[in-house]
């Protein structure tokens, strides 16, 4: 019988190279510092490891500005360091998925140099959005950037340009040939180096429709576009129906091309994932149509509340929608674009609804931190260096607390991570959740996820479907309460407050927090938690 595929349900393991581990002593985590804590990652008992971007880069927006994709940053290391982590990560069965961002460029690429360089018009320019302001001299449209302030930016000609991030990422025009032809020289570039898949960043807003046209709303739309700005839930669907500028038909078209490419390594199971947040939800599935690409990302679960009407209709849906084009959903709690779920949820939650998602069919992404339920970090605003901070002036406090180095071992900060002054500061409350701390303590979190993630691989991995046996479903009547089976191993979350009894029948093999009691076939659950039995 044909073995699935490695990636269809695999645990991959989010490093953001900056921040994970400092192996010279600048304060910046490198590649070489990656390689060095493979054998960590390995022992969590994750598939592979998803880098996010190293590439050489000016680095205004942590490494996703990039001005040459197929090198590496000194700041990182070189090429002959990202050979030797890849290497590394092979030989430890690791597979390797590298981030690749299509959307844009740094403004400091030799493309957008040319464009700069010459007239408007011109075969360099076209590689970019460039266009002439309204009679009156403002932008051709009121974009708003997703990082605050305007989407556009003008040069000394009197042209403008499109960013919908930062004004040092100017957008790619994906009409024109030239730039299809130069990424799949990076795609080629990095699969012959051994890379086994792609994260793609922005995968939805690579074709834009109605330049020329205002938005109602251009505020409220991007702030609808951040993870990392609050929102109700209904306020932001009813905006994000209406961008211009994400999930156009002609971003379909490029991953058909790149899927023909990723198959055209024979003997290699190259996949790729793509960041697009679209709606309505169902749009999601047009990313894994049996032609394009093997993944996408499900958001639902970074702002997801801990409430168990909310979360079973997410995850339910995700799960109809996957399969309704032959795929499986993934699942992610944490990214370096979001709060931690630690802090948006609470600790014993986020031990909770780890230990429940862990089940699920599909994959599930593990933001480096994640295992050891590491909080956001707690800076104070001179600290902080992510543009949007920058460009809104403070409104928006950005995605830095995310990215706070990892504490390694030791009493005080910088807790092992570097020898020098880390680029974002450490908090000293986190003392007891360095690796070495909780590698001795057997109540970790970490010790957690690495029980969980070794009784996944082996009764929960290819089981099929799920049986939901308590749910909002058919009006039940405990809405805090969610019971599925899958394979041999039932699931019951408890999102109450108060602890609830259960009719499970078998062996308890995971708990997420507290102790058990059990009496014949009935369990009573601690409140805010989850737990796994064997049958």
């Amino acid at each position: 019988m044909k073995s699935e595929p490695w990636w269809k349900e695999a645990v991959v393991y989010q490093i953001y190279p900056r921040s994970f581990f400092d192996s010279n002593g600048d304060g910046e985590g490198d590649l070489n510092g990656i390689t060095a804590k493979l054998d960590y990652v390995k022992n969590l008992g994750v598939d592979a490891i998803w880098l996010s971007p190293f590439y050489t880069s000016p680095n205004k927006d942590g490494g996703y500005d990039v001005a040459d994709p197929r090198d590496v940053d000194p700041r990182f290391g070189d090429l002959a360091d990202a050979k030797a982590l890849i290497a590394r990560a092979h030989e430890l069965k690791l597979r390797v998925i590298a981030d690749i961002v299509p959307n844009h460029f740094s403004d400091q690429h030799e493309w957008f140099q040319a464009a700069l360089k010459s007239g408007p018009g011109s075969a360099e320019r076209n590689r970019f959005h460039f266009y002439d302001g309204n009679p009156d001299g403002t932008p051709p449209n009121n974009w708003i950037s997703l990082f605050g302030g305007p989407s556009w930016t003008q040069v000394p000609d009197g042209q403008f340009y499109l960013h919908l991030f930062d004004s040092s990422q100017p957008d790619l025009n994906w009409d024109n040939p030239e730039v299809h032809a130069d990424f799949e020289k990076t795609l080629r570039f990095w699969l012959d180096l051994g890379i086994d898949g792609f994260r793609i960043d922005v995968a939805h807003g690579l074709v834009k429709e109605n330049i020329h046209k205002n938005h109602p709303n251009p505020q409220g739309l991007s702030d609808a576009l951040r993870l990392d700005v609050e929102m109700d839930t209904e306020e932001r669907n009813a905006l994000l129906v209406s961008v211009p500028f994400f999930d156009r038909q002609g971003v379909h078209e490029i991953y058909r091309q790149w899927r023909k490419l990723f198959d055209s390594y024979k003997g290699r199971e190259v996949m790729a994932v793509a960041e697009a947040w679209v709606h309505p939800p169902e749009n999601a599935t047009r990313y894994v149509r049996s032609d394009e690409l093997q993944q996408v990302f499900n958001f639902d679960l970074l702002t997801a509340p801990f409430d168990g009407e909310f979360l079973f209709d997410v995850i339910n849906r995700s799960i109809q929608l996957n399969s309704s084009v032959g795929a499986l959903p993934t699942w992610a709690l944490s990214n370096h674009d979001s709060p931690r779920v630690a802090t948006r949820i609470g600790d014993s939650e986020s031990r909770a609804l780890a230990l429940f998602v862990f089940a699920l069919p599909g994959s599930a992404y593990v933001f480096a931190g994640q295992e050891l339920g590491l909080p956001d970090g707690e800076l104070q605003d001179t600290d902080r260096q992510d543009p949007s901070f920058i460009r809104s002036k403070g409104r928006v406090k950005g995605r830095d607390g995310a990215r706070v180095p990892l504490p390694w071992n030791g009493d005080t900060t910088p807790f092992g991570f570097t020898t020098g002054k880390p680029w974002l500061p450490l908090n000293q409350s986190w003392q007891k959740l360095t690796v070495e701390n909780e590698k001795a303590d057997p109540q970790s979190s970490l010790n957690l996820f690495r029980e969980a993630l070794a009784l996944r691989a082996e009764h929960l991995v290819n089981k099929g479907d799920v049986q939901w046996l308590e749910s909002p479903l058919h009006g039940a009547k405990r809405k805090d309460l969610l019971v599925f089976k899958r394979g041999a191993v039932t699931v019951a979350m408890n999102l109450s407050e108060l602890a609830q009894e259960v009719s499970i029948e078998g062996q308890v093999i995971m708990l997420s927090a507290g102790s058990l009691d059990s009496n014949s076939g009935k369990k009573l659950i601690p409140a805010r938690s989850c737990i796994w039995s064997l049958n």
